[in-house]
């Protein structure tokens, strides 16, 4: 896959989450971040053949007191898609509040929604190794 398509994808998993959420995107706090950073090997190697991973997020506005739902609903539908879930807490009043972390079995993604602070949600999606296209694999 290439960066640029990575990128897409990773932003159409956030723009879901956001919206499964009923948070929005205000352009004051949403900061979307898109970093790329060179696979590593079991052995620390790292290869010249353009393999990434790509950790995508973006910050999301939506009242404190609609965390929980919010969190337990994208719960609820990465369950349904085939997620792990990893991490699972809804507590309003204390940290960490309000996470869920999950991981696909097969495509190996993970993804993560959390509360950042009063009236913020943060959404992560990040990807394993993935090697652009046309480009042969680098052996070790």
């Amino acid at each position: 896959m290439s960066r640029e398509k990575a990128e897409k994808w990773a932003k159409h998993w956030t723009d879901s989450m956001v919206s499964t959420a009923h948070a929005r995107l205000d352009p004051k706090t949403a900061r979307p971040t898109a970093d790329f950073t060179d696979c590593t090997g079991q052995n620390g190697e790292t290869a010249d053949d353009g393999r990434f991973t790509l950790s995508y997020s973006v910050r999301g506005t939506l009242p404190r007191s609609a965390h929980a739902g919010a969190v337990t609903d994208i719960k609820d539908t990465l369950k349904g898609n085939g997620f792990d879930i990893q991490t699972f807490v809804v507590n309003e009043d204390t940290e960490p509040a309000n996470v869920v972390d999950a991981k696909h079995p097969e495509d190996q993604q993970f993804v993560s929604v959390g509360s950042v602070s009063k009236d913020l949600l943060v959404f992560i999606v990040s990807t394993p190794c993935l090697l652009p296209p046309e480009v042969d694999q680098q052996q070790f």
